[in-house]
């Protein structure tokens, strides 16, 4: 059979074929090999980074131990006079019975009742007593030393620890706190107040409890504010 010839418009096939331009391939860059660092220098590193973060929790740590502090504080004093309320003078009591106990210490405490605050509250108002309260707590806050222990048991009452002190020494501690308090006034709406006061005062025993001892401060104290009252009437 004669050979066909090339369709037309189809150009003829040659044995040659063109050849196709490749694409570029990028060039590789090898990275240097990296600095081998030295096993001391690793621990030394490591080291610091530790000793940073101790001293980053031991200061959270002192911040909290010291927002525990202030709120414990706070939880034991009078917001009013700014002195140890009821629970934190029960908790220093408890101690100061077991150091008598164990040391044979000599104590006394002392059963402040306030003298015709009533009348200051009903005629004046909350705000006056409140003024009463808050400068016969600095009075006697200045009369006793740093070692002793002032609290409000609330309302017109507060005690005092007295430390290394006779019984005879204490009764004589409370009739001059008794004259300090009564010539004490206290300033509000243009008013001047004073108040009086009645202490009972009794030696802390070694076989005494918290309770046993406040029972007898305050029939001393009792005892005392009856005693008053037939000397004014008297007089």
């Amino acid at each position: 059979m004669p050979k066909r010839g090339p369709r037309p418009g189809r150009p003829a096939k040659t044995d040659a074929v063109a050849a196709r331009p490749r694409a570029a391939v990028p060039e590789r860059r090898v990275r240097p090999p990296a600095e081998s660092v030295p096993p001391a220098r690793l621990a030394r590193a490591a080291a610091l980074r530790l000793a940073a973060e101790v001293e980053r929790l031991e200061l959270e740590l002192a911040a909290a131990r010291s927002e525990v502090a202030a709120l414990v504080a706070r939880a034991d004093t009078d917001p009013l006079t700014a002195v140890l309320n009821r629970r934190g003078f029960e908790r220093e009591l408890k101690r100061s019975l077991a150091y008598v106990k164990r040391y044979g210490t000599s104590a006394a405490l002392l059963y402040i009742d306030l003298d015709r605050l009533k009348p200051v509250n009903d005629r004046h108002g909350h705000a006056a007593g409140d003024a009463v309260l808050k400068a016969v707590a600095m009075v006697i806050a200045r009369q006793v030393r740093a070692s002793d222990v002032l609290a409000r048991l609330g309302g017109d009452e507060f005690v005092v620890l007295l430390w290394n002190i006779t019984e005879t020494d204490a009764q004589a501690k409370a009739r001059h706190l008794e004259a300090a308090i009564a010539c004490t006034t206290a300033s509000h709406a243009g008013l001047t107040l004073s108040v009086g006061a009645s202490i009972g005062a009794t030696p802390l025993l070694p076989l005494d409890t918290p309770a046993s001892v406040l029972e007898r401060a305050d029939a001393a104290m009792y005892a005392r504010k009856a005693e008053r009252g037939r000397a004014q009437a008297a007089g």
